[in-house]
């Protein structure tokens, strides 16, 4: 390419300076200054602030393909992956074509009409379009001696330090960096270190350096604080008291684990004298506090949720409101919107309410206190402290049962998974991986909780107003395919009458392998080839859940959507015309479910690359000790293991095949030369090799 061309091919990509430009095609500086000054007088280039772009000639005189806009989601030394902003896939970019690009950079691409593999989509990078310039990851030194940056997740790439910008980093901290020079390929890059975090070998400065990865502050705007303060110490006028249904006199009470403090919902039960029941929903009125276009509406927002990891919670809301004025605590008066149910002997929902509410818990509840009054193991102690609610409890286990029989008929899907509970030292290290099980109680409050969404979800479709509805849509054909293949490959007789099976026909193969050694893999499997619940302004229903009204209402301190109807519930409650709500609030919905969904996909990956991270630095102090696991993936490379903790490790296929190995569905790997094979659920004696705290990840040796 001549000078022009390559000046051109590199201003399409970016905007660049002229000390951009130098750097990143090493050229003589005169002769790059003569040339770029002729293309700016031929309309070849335009200047705007010092930086050069292309001209309106230019513009007019290309005739290129369409361009496919993209956001770049994985980066590795030698190639990168760019999925779609339509949604339809990935496309595969190799190194060569990637031209600097990182992850979460808004780039153009455009597809070669020749991919290497006949049907893949391949392509090239033209353009950045928004990049990303914010990074978290490893210090390292460069073959030749030169300080630079691993960024998180993007093994094989480095991005020098520029000189005099190391701020004192060392080998092997984790440091927070910004993208100061960007350069045609990555190793021309230039970062400065802008946050020192600690050693990549301590799990709590990994997942700090993980939440500043992904532009998470640990911090208020002094204008959201300023908010919270004022907020936090106000006083509930008399009047605001006098205009809501006074629930005070109600045995009301909250059941959350021992260190929840960010409390949003309460419940209250008892039977009718028709054999029905009557439950209460109470949630704390956070809408009352966070008013629209404040900067504490503003921020929450931005985050749209609280996160959650170890023994952390970086909360949506400052803490005078999720814990403090808006939390359900103890023996203290507090605002709320409650849900008031009435249903038959069955548990089935006859009638339901609404109404703004002052309430009043009589206790804190604690699960695995409560599932002790429920089994009979309590002691006098406990049977106190729950004195002035016990008398729920009779009523509240009866429609559980109700509701699970209701459940189970109309074939909502009860999926098995392993979560763990990271038990940490004062210093903040994780010394202890225990498996999470669920009583009575957690299943009670989950029922209940979803019988109000389901009512609130209601009220969206039957007024037609903008809403925030929980959605999972059925899963596709293509999908239920694979599906079935894999089922089979693992000997079970899976035939669906349909293309997409009914909830009832997954419910039954859930059920199936419950309790057996291979549940965990095919219950995990079931779960990947559904769609993934999202946000949706339009009420396209429930899947998993079998229901054709579902939304979240009751936990609007950590959940944005559920604020956002609280706030367009009450509008409708304080008797705004539909009409009026569908005006006021119809881009506020929209626009509250895309950024909620986009926020809670980011929020959950970081709560999972940090729990990884606290395993590995839990497993690093067991290095050699051996262990009987499952096998929990199967891939060409090897196979996962997982654990009775929940800890899931790498086996290489080369230990454990002596041939090239051959895999079947995913679910079977096999070794021609030795017959043996191993399959999901088989059990398998490993030995752990590695622990790599920054990767969170977990290597083991087989032991045959």
């Amino acid at each position: 390419m001549t000078l022009k061309e390559n000046i051109l091919a590199t201003v399409s990509r970016r905007p660049c300076y002229l000390r951009d430009l130098q750097s990143i095609l090493r050229v003589d500086g005169n002769r790059l200054r003569y040339t770029v000054s002729n293309m700016v007088s031929a309309g070849e280039l335009t200047m705007k602030n010092g930086q050069y772009a292309p001209g309106l000639a230019t513009l007019q005189n290309a005739a290129a393909p369409a361009d496919i806009p993209c956001t770049l989601v994985k980066l590795a030394a030698r190639f990168g992956f760019a999925k779609r902003d339509d949604g339809e896939g990935d496309i595969f970019i190799p190194g060569r074509a990637l031209h600097g690009a990182m992850p979460q950079d808004k780039i153009n691409v455009r597809l070669f009409e020749h991919p290497r593999v006949e049907g893949s989509a391949e392509g090239e990078v033209i353009t950045v379009t928004t990049p990303r310039n914010h990074f978290a990851g490893t210090v390292l030194r460069t073959e030749d001696g030169r300080m630079a940056v691993e960024p998180d997740g993007c093994n094989g790439v480095a991005m020098i330090i520029a000189k005099g910008e190391d701020a004192g980093a060392k080998v092997g901290e984790k440091v927070g960096v910004e993208l100061t020079l960007r350069g045609n390929r990555h190793s021309d890059h230039r970062v400065s270190v802008k946050r020192r975090f600690g050693s990549s070998d301590v799990a709590g400065e990994c997942a700090r350096a993980i939440l500043y990865g992904n532009d998470v502050s640990l911090d208020f705007p002094e204008e959201v604080m300023a908010e919270a303060k004022l907020v936090g110490t106000s006083k509930v006028s008399q009047t605001e008291m006098q205009s809501r249904m006074d629930l005070r006199g109600i045995p009301i009470f909250t059941i959350d684990s021992a260190e929840t403090k960010d409390i949003d919902d309460a419940i209250s039960m008892m039977k009718t004298n028709d054999g029905g029941f009557e439950l209460g929903v109470h949630i704390a009125d956070v809408s009352h506090y966070v008013q629209p276009g404040s900067a504490l509406d503003t921020e929450a927002f931005e985050r749209a949720t609280s996160i959650y990891y170890a023994d952390k919670v970086i909360p949506m809301l400052p803490k005078q409101l999720s814990n403090g004025v808006c939390s359900l605590n103890e023996n203290e008066v507090r605002l709320a919107f409650s849900c008031l149910m009435q249903l038959d002997g069955e548990g089935n929902i006859r009638q339901y309410r609404f109404v703004k509410s002052v309430i009043r818990s009589r206790v804190k509840g604690v699960y695995k206190e409560i599932n002790a009054l429920m089994d009979g193991s309590e002691d006098p102690a406990l049977t106190a402290k729950y004195a002035a609610v016990s008398g729920q409890f009779d009523a509240m286990k009866t429609l559980y049962e109700k509701r699970l029989a209701n459940r189970r008929a109309r074939g909502s899907m009860e999926i098995e998974s392993n979560e763990a509970k990271l038990v940490l030292d004062e210093e903040g290290r994780c010394v202890d991986i225990v498996k999470r099980t669920r009583g009575m109680a957690e299943c009670m409050i989950e029922e209940f909780m979803l019988l109000a969404n389901q009512c609130a979800a209601n009220i969206g479709r039957v007024h037609k107003i903008p809403f925030v509805y929980r959605i999972h849509e059925a899963p596709d054909a293509d999908r239920m395919e694979r599906l079935a293949n894999t089922m089979k490959a693992c000997g079970l007789d899976v035939r669906f009458k349909g293309e997409v099976p009914t909830q009832l026909e997954l419910s039954a193969l859930l059920d199936e392998t419950r309790g057996q050694p291979i549940q965990i893999p095919v219950h995990t499997g079931v779960l990947r080839s559904m769609q993934k619940a999202r946000y949706s302004p339009e009420p396209k229903g429930h899947f998993g859940l079998v229901l054709e009204d579902y939304a979240h209402f009751t936990s609007p301190i950590r959940r944005y959507p559920d604020l956002a109807i609280h706030r367009i519930m009450g509008e409708l409650l304080a008797g705004m015309p539909e009409q009026q709500v569908c005006k006021d609030f119809q881009d506020f919905a929209a626009r509250a479910c895309e950024h909620s969904s986009q926020q809670e996909v980011v929020a959950m990956h970081i709560e999972r690359d940090a729990e990884d991270c606290y395993k590995a630095e839990y497993m690093k102090s067991h290095l050699g000790e051996e262990y009987e696991g499952t096998v929990s993936g199967v891939t060409p490379r090897g196979v996962f293991v997982e654990l009775e903790n929940t800890v899931e490790g790498f086996v290489p296929a080369a230990q454990i095949c002596k041939g090239e190995a051959t895999i079947t569905e995913g679910v079977r790997i096999y070794d021609p030369l030795t017959g043996r094979h191993w399959m999901l659920g088989d059990s398998m004696r490993v030995r752990l090799a590695n622990a790599n705290v920054q990767l969170g990840r977990i290597d083991f040796d087989f032991i045959p």
